[in-house]
C-alpha cells in the first residue's frame, strides 16, 4: 500500500493531518513518528522496530521536535543512499527565513507553515504540490 509518513510530535497536528488526508481522499496509509529518532527508526528498520516497506512516497516533516529535530533527521536522510530520494515538505510554525534555507539546503520539496491544510494558508502552493504529488 502506498504510505506517507508523518513525523511530528504534536498529536493536535497529527490529528489535523489526518483530518485532512481523510477530507481528501488521499489513497495513502499514513504512518507517524513522533520525533527523528523514530522516524529513522521506521525507514531503517533499527531498534527492534520492523522496517516500512515499501518506504514512504512522501515524508512530512516538522522541524521543532525533540530528541532528534527535523534538520537533523533531513541531514541523516539525505546522507543514506537507499532513502535520500524521498520528497520531504517541511511542515512547521516557523516562518523564520533561516529554517526555510537551511532546509532549502537539504532538497525539500516544500515548506508548509502548520496547520496542514490543503485549501488555504499562505504556502498554498506547496500544499497543493504535495496534494497533487499523494493523488498521483
Amino acid at each position: 500500500m502506498r504510505s506517507v509518513l508523518l513525523v511530528e510530535d504534536d498529536i493536535f497536528d497529527t490529528m489535523t493531518a489526518e483530518k485532512s488526508f481523510a477530507k481528501f481522499s488521499i489513497p495513502h496509509q499514513l504512518h507517524t513518528a513522533f520525533n527523528g529518532e523514530e522516524a529513522l527508526d521506521l525507514l531503517l528498520g533499527r531498534n527492534g522496530v520492523e522496517a516500512l516497506r515499501p518506504l514512504p512516497e512522501v515524508i512530512l516533516l516538522d522541524l521543532n521536535m525533540p530528541r532528534m529535530n527535523g534538520l537533523e533527521f533531513l541531514t541523516e536522510l539525505r546522507a543514506n543512499p537507499e532513502l535520500q530520494h524521498i520528497p520531504v515538505f517541511i511542515t512547521t510554525t516557523s516562518g523564520m527565513d533561516v529554517d526555510r534555507l537551511n532546509a532549502a539546503s537539504l532538497d525539500v520539496s516544500g515548506y508548509i507553515l502548520k496547520p496542514l491544510d490543503f485549501e488555504t494558508g499562505a504556502d498554498l502552493a506547496d500544499s497543493l504540490s504535495l496534494l497533487e504529488k499523494l493523488l498521483k
